[in-house]
């Protein structure tokens, strides 16, 4: 066969032998890997043991003690005798009775100067109080002596006035009872009337009437014996039969 007639193959590239060669890479190195591990874990050094060895030690011998000797006790001598002289024992004196002990006064204890100062102050305090206390005593026993005679003074002076005036009224002949009609008099010191005004009537005009005028008439009334019992105004209460 001519060499012009042989068949030509063309090469052609594999397209899986990048894949093939790069997963027998990644297995090598795999392997590798777990050789590396393995050699180092088997050669770790083996862990050090410590054994401690030890025994008791023998018993000391038992050393018995010696008795010690005995003492042998010496022979007792005897008590020398001791005569006794013949000298009577005198009898202790009695002791002297124990003087009674003198306490001494306490010291008086001073009195301060301010003090006694006070106290004399309040003592004079006390009795100008008691004098005042006596002094308005006695006041107040005049004062009462006095009211009481200005009000007998008044009532006699009082009764002066009723006493006129009963002797100038002319009561209404058919008057019954005893009613009682009361004025407001008004006065000059001289006894002279100003004016006279009813306060309360008796319910009888006519007896009013009589009483007014009688007062009126009675001008001036009688003074008082005691000036100092004056009023300008007499309240003045009037009844037939009193």
């Amino acid at each position: 066969m001519s060499a012009a007639a042989a068949p030509v193959f063309e090469e052609r590239s594999d397209p899986g032998f990048a894949a093939s060669l790069a997963l027998a890479l990644v297995v090598h190195l795999a392997l590798f890997a777990i050789l590396m591990f393995g050699v180092r874990w088997q050669n770790r050094p083996a862990e050090a043991v410590v054994v401690e060895l030890w025994r008791e030690a023998p018993p000391a011998p038992r050393v018995e003690p010696k008795p010690a000797p005995k003492a042998e006790p010496e022979p007792a001598k005897p008590e020398p005798r001791i005569e006794k002289p013949d000298i009577a024992l005198k009898e202790p004196a009695p002791k002297p009775k124990p003087k009674p002990e003198v306490k001494p006064e306490p010291p008086k204890p001073k009195v301060d100067e301010a003090q006694k100062r006070l106290r004399e102050e309040l003592a004079r305090e006390q009795t100008a109080l008691a004098l005042e206390r006596e002094r308005q005593s006695i006041r107040d026993q005049l004062a009462r002596e006095a009211a009481a005679a200005n009000a007998r003074a008044l009532e006699q002076y009082i009764a002066r006035i009723r006493a006129k005036v009963r002797g100038n009224w002319i009561l209404p002949p058919d008057l019954k009872g005893n009613p009682e009609a009361v004025f407001l008099v008004t006065q000059i010191p001289t006894g002279e009337v100003l004016s006279v005004k009813l306060v309360k009537s008796s319910g009888l005009p006519a007896y009013d009437d009589a009483v007014e005028r009688a007062i009126l008439k009675s001008s001036p009334l009688p003074r008082p014996d005691r000036p100092e019992i004056f009023s300008r105004e007499l309240r003045l209460t009037f009844r037939p039969k009193d």
